[in-house]
């Protein structure tokens, strides 16, 4: 719960003020009854007025003898009675909507913060979709719960409470009755919600499963209908469907069970109730608006005791997403600034030179093969380091523990001869600029996704920087030019269009160090060269990485850096490693000999 009250706290009188207000609907639906009951005894005639006490006295008293003034008198009580207790209902629904609606807002706006700091070791502990239903469905839940519990914590137990009392100073001999069904009715509850705890949590798992399945699938619209697999994507949502499906119908089958017992247990009480009390009736041991009001807080007791069976069954769905939300914001982020000093908080990237010293890394941390095997290596600032090997050697992962995307196992990676660990990540990551193997761009004008790069950047920084990538021409040739809104993920743009962006965006930051993964795939040959003299410009002073498939990609670099199964077998000039280097001979002729066939 002291998670939870981080939540509640800023909205306090929200949550005192709700259940406060319900307690004034519930004292008028005391009171209704009781009123009702005075109507037809005294109005019928089956009591005298003059022989009342109390209340009753008093009004007869005030209006004098005759039933129509009595009625009509306790009628307009009845009337001001509703109207306070529709007051009450209404604020109620009103400051707890308010609480749980902020509760819901907070939660969601941290648990957000809290994934915005995962670690890609973090994030690859979830999948997307998992994600996304734990700051959707599951606080939702969360949210509705609080919303009930606000308009049912002192309502139910508040009816519950008066209904029995009221019912005992009406006929104790007759409230006995309910001595019999509550155990029953409870025992009945506690099975039910036993057998559909567990199901809830299961449902949010193919939640889970569907919503990957779904954003997995429109992500890759492209793909799908490029392979023609749109009958087996259909196939495999409807299966992730049907999953859920039975799992929302193995949890919600058992609480249909839920009203029909509770209807039943109501029934079988009100048949009790009058029989017994027609009895009473015909003895004349009981009077007829007593009789009334006593089915009705009969009625009242079980209703609340549905209202509590209510909240136990939205309980076992807030628990089930409460922990899936726990899970996350449990989630121990393992790249952090924690422990750094003041002076390393301060501290900024510079110049750019990186140096690796025995480095090594693991996925996975209990695997004895290593992705990034015993690494050594240094860079010299404001130089220009190709990156080349075969798929899967280790070429990213290696750049991406420079701006500890990933943290080393062993060794340690430094920049201007400070490892990386004392630096804050913010100026770590800041003097590093990336253009990621897998370009993304977001939805929103071209000019808006440039300027993540420099938000304060003006517009002819920003045009010099897509001349550099050769994006502006293609820009300027759109009808509103750098006005033009993109979709989700660029994809109206092609894919070379789409790089060539994310390069400006990287350039537009100027960092002291930039990484181009494999960035320059989906552009012809010829404008990656332009893109690549423009480099010398733009980035004289920039420490550049360039990772490549391509042998025309790295040619010309300072120097070139050959990576095979996570370890380094080459480091050299292009006429150097052509001479010495049998890997890089394998790609470099496998390359040409493909040149020359086409």
């Amino acid at each position: 719960m002291k998670r939870w009250f981080k939540y509640i706290k800023p909205y306090l009188p929200f949550f005192i003020l709700g259940p406060l207000c319900m307690i004034i609907e519930v004292v008028g639906e005391m009171m209704m009854p009781k009123l009702l009951a005075t109507i037809m005894d005294y109005g019928l005639g089956e009591k005298d007025a003059s022989q009342a006490s109390g209340f009753v006295k008093w009004i007869y008293e005030v209006l004098g003898e005759g039933r129509s003034p009595f009625v009509i008198a306790i009628m307009v009580g009845m009337i001001m009675t509703a109207i306070i207790m529709m007051l009450g209902g209404v604020g109620g629904a009103y400051f707890g909507a308010k609480a749980s609606v902020n509760f819901a807002a907070d939660l969601r706006e941290d648990l957000f913060r809290h994934v915005q700091k995962f670690s890609f070791a973090n994030i690859d502990k979830f999948s997307t979709g998992s994600l996304v239903t734990r700051l959707t469905n599951d606080v939702t839940q969360m949210m509705n719960f609080m919303n009930m519990l606000l308009r049912m914590c002192l309502r139910s137990p508040g009816m519950l409470i008066g209904g029995i009392i009221m019912a005992i100073s009406l006929n104790p001999t007759l409230t006995l009755t309910i001595a019999v069904v509550f155990p029953l009715l409870l025992i009945a509850i506690a099975i039910i919600i036993s057998i559909g705890f567990p199901r809830f949590a299961k449902m949010q798992e193919k939640i889970d499963a569907l919503n990957a399945t779904v954003q997995e699938s429109v992500t890759n619209v492209r793909v799908v209908k490029s392979f023609v697999r749109e009958d087996y994507e259909i196939d495999k949502f409807a299966n992730s469907n049907a999953n859920l499906k039975k799992a929302g119908r193995n949890a919600i089958g058992v609480m249909i069970f839920m009203s029909p017992v509770m209807t039943f247990f109501m029934n079988a009480t009100t048949i009790a109730v009058m029989w017994f009390g027609g009895n009473m009736l015909i003895d004349s041991t009981m009077t007829t608006g007593d009789m009334t009001a006593f089915v009705t807080y009969i009625t009242q007791i079980l209703s609340s005791l549905m209202m509590v069976t209510m909240m136990f069954v939205g309980m076992s769905r807030a628990i089930a997403s409460g922990k899936r939300i726990a899970e996350v914001l449990d989630e121990k982020l393992d790249i952090t600034d924690e422990g750094i000093s003041e002076e390393d908080a301060q501290r900024v990237v510079n110049k750019g030179d990186i140096e690796f010293k025995n480095v090594s890394y693991r996925y996975y941390k209990n695997s004895e093969e290593k992705v990034i095997d015993n690494v050594n290596l240094k860079i010299e600032a404001g130089k220009t380091v190709g990156i080349i090997g075969s798929t899967g050697s280790g070429k990213t992962t290696l750049v991406s523990l420079i701006s500890r995307l990933y943290d080393v196992d062993e060794g340690e990676v430094l920049v201007d001869g400070v490892n990386v660990k004392n630096y804050s990540l913010f100026n770590l990551r800041e003097g590093v600029g990336v253009v990621l193997q897998k370009n993304v761009l977001f939805s929103g004008t071209i000019e808006e996704n440039l300027r993540w790069g420099n938000e304060n950047a003006t517009m002819e920084e920003i045009r010099a920087a897509a001349e550099s990538a050769q994006a502006d021409g293609f820009v300027m040739a759109f009808n509103d030019g750098y006005d033009t809104v993109l979709d989700q993920g660029g994809t109206n743009v092609s894919g070379g269009q789409k790089q060539r962006l994310c390069i400006a965006r990287a350039l537009l930051k100027q960092p002291k160090i930039i990484i181009f993964d494999d960035s320059t795939s989906a552009v012809d040959t010829a404008t990656e060269a332009k893109i690549r003299t423009a480099f010398r410009t733009s980035l004289k002073d920039s420490t550049k990485i360039i990772i490549a498939q391509r042998i025309s990609s790295v040619i010309d670099a300072d120097q070139i850096i050959v990576i095979n199964d996570g370890k380094i077998t080459g480091v050299g000039t292009h006429d150097e490693l052509i001479g010495n280097n049998t890997e890089y001979q394998e790609i470099y002729y496998s390359q040409m000999d493909k040149k020359e066939a086409n």
